[in-house]
């Protein structure tokens, strides 16, 4: 491989053209030479294919791919790409259940390529002191609030509806990142309940309590039905006050009222990213952490299914 990691992005979306692309053009460890997506909406003076086979089989040399389709059709791209000796970027979630991802993580292993299942909530600009402050405290307790309008944030995204495709737990799944991250103790299911519209496979609202492995309760409320002001808080209580987490992580308050932030975050969430997959590429390391992706899974298992009016965009 060349000092540069050559970079083929797949799955030319929203989250590809308003995130990824800047990111890897910001980052010099990463040249974009390919992009690949069933739609023609690639990337100017980069080659364009319609699939990761169509890429294998050209004299486009390639080193690395970031995966940006939806997961219920990720596993395939994602195992063509680990055979092909190709290091492998996921975005969040890394894939439409565990088994697959384990079954991508036992490949990496094998082909002793990168496999990296990216978080990028966590590298927002509180969520690392957060972290650090929580370290040195007891929790109490914790309230996790995300809710936003659905029709603002996935206009015409009918795939995040269709099994595998989340629903409500695609943002959700940015809350349990941060908090499987900050909270210094782990915290498993208890109940849940999970609003399905009844003309939808995925819900659009979800009402879960979790316990710490020390009695503490943490909630998490879902919701995307919400309109005016979004919500994406978590406040976490503690003997020692409330930190408060609100717009995804990006600000964060102590109980003395400071809002102390990480260096490291000035460059944003997705440039975090690359500089992490830059990082573990070079070191020979993969970076799989599934606690988020089994928290939404548990979700499924223990939540009571509650039907709902019919969503209709």
């Amino acid at each position: 491989m060349t000092d540069t990691i050559r970079l083929a992005l797949v799955g030319m979306g929203k989250i590809a053209h308003d995130q990824h692309v800047p990111a890897i053009a910001g980052n010099p460890a990463f040249e974009l030479v390919a992009t690949v997506s069933r739609s023609p909406n690639g990337v100017e003076g980069v080659p364009h294919f319609h699939d990761i086979d169509e890429l294998a089989k050209s004299d486009i040399a390639v080193d690395a791919v970031a995966l940006c389709t939806p997961p219920q059709v990720r596993h395939a791209i994602a195992a063509a790409a680990l055979e092909n000796n190709w290091h492998v970027f996921l975005e969040k979630p890394p894939g439409a259940t565990l088994a697959e991802v384990a079954v991508l993580e036992e490949l990496a292993a094998k082909a002793n390529v990168t496999l990296f299942a990216s978080w990028h909530s966590r590298y927002a600009l509180g969520v690392e002191p957060a972290r650090e402050w929580l370290s040195a405290r007891k929790v109490t307790s914790a309230a996790i609030t995300w809710r936003e309008d659905v029709r603002q944030w996935h206009p015409g995204q009918a795939w995040i509806w269709e099994a595998g495709g989340f629903g409500v737990f695609d943002p959700g799944i940015n809350a349990l990142s941060i908090a499987t991250h900050i909270m210094p103790q782990p915290f498993f299911i208890e109940q849940a309940t999970l609003d399905f519209p009844a003309n939808r496979d995925a819900p659009i609202a979800a009402d879960v309590a979790f316990r710490t492995t020390d009695g503490r309760p943490v909630t998490l409320d879902l919701d995307w039905r919400q309109e005016g002001h979004q919500s994406w808080d978590i406040v976490v209580e503690t003997t020692d006050g409330t930190l408060k987490l609100a717009e995804g992580g990006a600000v964060l308050t102590l109980p003395d009222g400071s809002t102390p932030h990480h260096e490291e975050g000035l460059h944003g969430e997705y440039p975090g990213l690359y500089a992490r997959f830059a990082e573990l590429v070079q070191g020979g390391r993969s970076d799989v952490d599934i606690a988020p992706l089994r928290h939404v899974a548990d979700a499924f298992m223990r939540g009571k299914r509650r039907e709902v009016e019919d969503f209709v965009e």
